[in-house]
């Protein structure tokens, strides 16, 4: 096989020490990274090696969206407080969800996420054969975790057979990009009987678990009502902190309590926060997390309660909330937030070994961003004004990113999908979202609204 060797301005390694590589270059071989280090001594190496040069450019890892929903609400879900927008938009949404939507949401989201420079994804969703077959033909790299639901007031969501089903076909599947968890929408949603399955089929498969926690006040206050302690501690009363990678979603409410058991039992924070600040739900304790010691990564949140999947705004604003937030303008700096959305995404779900840095072995995950715009100028490459983390945190947005590589395959290049049509696909989108939302006006008249039990306190 060819060595490809990418011959790039600056390199942003995201390894333990950020290093920095100027006039830098990376060699690709069998879809991982063969060597990387200043561009003169890589090219002596590798004397035959096909060279790429990217001027202009600065390489790092492909970003990791550690939580997400693929959707076609986008702009369609506005003005609520998380609640109450589930019961009004998202539920009734999910009883009338075909899998043509579904497939159709997941392509489209993969392929906004790869053009805007995130390589991995995490996507709690539905009808998820189709969501496998857009990761594998579109060349993200993964994580399934379908959206189940085993309590008699949602049996219109995914359900634990159809998780188990997933896993048996595509768990490991496209070499090994797609990996499929064990996934619950939230605690109220599954019966005790189901909590114990859920923890047998992660031990079972090893494969890890993924749910929502202490996203909002209620959240907090039902689950003391119902268990008499907090939610991550009845994740862990019920077994649910067990599985081999666990990564819980928001935990905007988690006390210091919480934050302790995460980081003694190894668990991932996906930190959303535009969602959270869209939905109303507040700012987590992102700092006192890393402080602990646990993994956080970034995560969008879906379509719907974003409204984009642009990872790089995600960035910015984790930084801006957490200053605001915490009265403390040196709060989450820029290498944090990079780390953030990098590696410590990686070691969130359990894959800091296979992507999350550029480093020898490592799977070639990695992105271009261009240089040659305004948001990113001046830029100043060394001394006590270096500003190339600051810039990638604070200017550069997802549309600077020109090339996306997964596995050693470049899918994204000039900014466009490199093997399939953006255009026909958004075109395709447009047709099936108004049906969609036709049903889901058809299904709230009928039941007079999306008022649920479920929610009400017991």
């Amino acid at each position: 096989m060819t060595q490809m060797l990418y011959h790039a301005d600056y390199i942003v390694t995201m390894d333990r020490e950020n290093t920095v590589i100027k006039d830098g270059a990376i060699v690709v071989e069998h879809g991982k990274i063969a060597h990387i280090g200043k561009a003169n001594d890589v090219i002596a190496r590798y004397p035959h090696a096909n060279i790429t040069r990217m001027a202009k450019r600065i390489l790092m890892p492909g970003l990791i969206n550690t939580h997400c929903h693929s959707g076609m609400l986008r702009g369609t879900a506005e003005g609520l407080p998380v609640w109450d927008w589930l019961q009004q938009f998202i539920d009734p949404m999910h009883r009338v969800l075909t899998p043509e939507d579904a497939r159709l949401s997941s392509w489209l989201c993969y392929a906004e996420a790869l053009m805007s420079g995130t390589t991995c994804i995490v996507d709690m969703w539905r009808y998820m054969e189709g969501s496998a077959e857009a990761a594998k033909q579109l060349g993200i790299r993964a994580c399934l975790v379908p959206y189940v639901a085993e309590h008699p007031e949602h049996n219109y969501f995914e359900t634990l057979d159809s998780n188990e089903s997933l896993i048996n076909t595509w768990h490991q599947q496209a070499e090994g990009r797609i990996h499929v968890w064990v996934g619950l929408e939230h605690l109220f949603y599954a019966e005790p009987k189901a909590l114990t399955r859920i923890g047998d089929m992660c031990r079972d498969y090893q494969v890890g678990f993924h749910t929502h926690s202490n996203e909002s006040h209620f959240d907090v206050e039902q689950t003391l009502e119902r268990y008499n302690i907090r939610p991550i501690h009845a994740l862990e009363k019920f077994g649910l902190l067990n599985a081999p990678k666990t990564l819980l979603a928001h935990c905007v409410w988690a006390d210091s309590s919480e934050i302790a058991l995460m980081a003694e039992r190894k668990i991932g924070v996906a930190h959303n926060p535009v969602s959270n600040m869209k939905l109303a739900s507040g700012a987590a304790p992102v700092v006192a997390m890393l402080n602990a010691g646990v993994s956080v990564g970034l995560g969008t949140d879906g379509e719907k309660e974003n409204n984009n999947l642009d990872m790089f705004e995600e960035m910015k604003t984790a930084s801006l909330l957490a200053k605001f937030s915490n009265l403390d303008a040196a709060a989450l700096d820029a290498w944090s937030i990079c780390r953030m959305a990098t590696i410590d995404g990686a070691k969130a779900l359990g894959l800091d070994n296979v992507t999350g840095s550029l480093e020898v072995g490592k799977s070639a995950d990695i992105i271009s961003i261009r240089t040659d715009t305004p948001r990113m100028t001046p830029l100043i490459d060394d001394g006590p004004l270096m500003n190339i983390h600051h810039n990638v945190v604070h200017a550069v947005q997802g549309q600077d990113v020109d090339m996306t590589m997964v596995a050693g395959k470049i899918v994204v290049e000039n900014g466009e999908l490199v093997h399939h049509d953006i255009n026909a696909l958004i075109d395709k989108v447009n047709v099936a979202a108004p049906a969609l939302f036709t049903r889901r006006e058809n299904w709230l008249h009928q039941s007079g609204g999306g008022k649920n039990a479920l929610y009400e306190p017991e």
